[in-house]
């Protein structure tokens, strides 16, 4: 679990392309020393796990599944990325919880500056538009934010709207992104509960009738 607060920006000093189509990251930063073997870093929202440390640099290792439906397929030497380590107990919940499970891309569609914060618009596919809400929460390439407007698209599609104030321009990959850009996006985990929660389901036939205590003990009248 994570927080969405982003700790740093990572650097990617290495790709090592591996024969299964999956790849071995080697990403600078100063989180590492931190860290031990087995650890998890969220990497622009994506949870992974170190396998390797050496100094300031860890080696993750991001599957076929995680390259082709997140926004690290992309990543080249020298990117920057949002990172930070696991929350513990002890651990401020200064955004909300984050599972590090990038649930779709997005695209930046517009972005418009005020002086003092940036208001950015994302198209968001159908496969997750239905669980953003106005002032909800959704963290975007890992950073938690707060849904400002959200307008419904013919397709199920939806664009949606943030705002950044500048120490997250600073301090995250979001200060540089641009119109065609592309985002990893994850949903409030709540909503996608609650969805599945409210689903009306078929009474089971096969389950027997509960016994009353009475039965259970062989009282009762006869």
């Amino acid at each position: 679990m994570f927080t969405g607060i982003v700790a740093d920006l990572a650097t990617v000093v290495e790709i090592e392309a591996l024969a299964d189509d999956s790849a071995r990251l080697r990403l600078r930063s100063t989180l590492v020393p931190s860290m031990s073997l087995g650890d998890s870093i969220a990497v622009n929202g994506v949870c992974l796990t170190a396998e390797f440390i050496d100094a300031e640099v860890v080696t993750v290792l991001a599957m076929k599944e995680t390259l082709s439906r997140t926004t690290l397929g992309g990543c080249a030497v020298g990117d920057r990325l949002n990172a930070e380590l696991a929350l513990t107990l002890s651990t401020p919940l200064g955004g909300h919880l984050v599972q590090g499970h990038v649930d779709a891309v997005g695209t930046v569609v517009g972005r418009v500056s005020t002086g003092h914060w940036d208001v950015v618009s994302i198209h968001a596919p159908s496969t997750v538009a239905r669980y953003l809400v106005s002032k909800g929460s959704v963290a975007i390439d890992g950073t938690s934010l707060t849904v400002v407007d959200v307008v419904d698209q013919s397709d199920g599609s939806a664009v949606f709207t943030v705002s950044l104030i500048p120490t997250t321009l600073d301090r995250t990959t979001l200060g540089s992104k641009d119109d065609g850009d592309q985002v990893n996006l994850e949903v409030d985990m709540v909503a996608k509960y609650i969805e599945r929660f409210s689903k009306v389901r078929p009474v089971d036939t096969d389950v027997p009738a509960p016994v009353s205590p009475t039965d259970a003990a062989g009282g009762g009248d006869k």
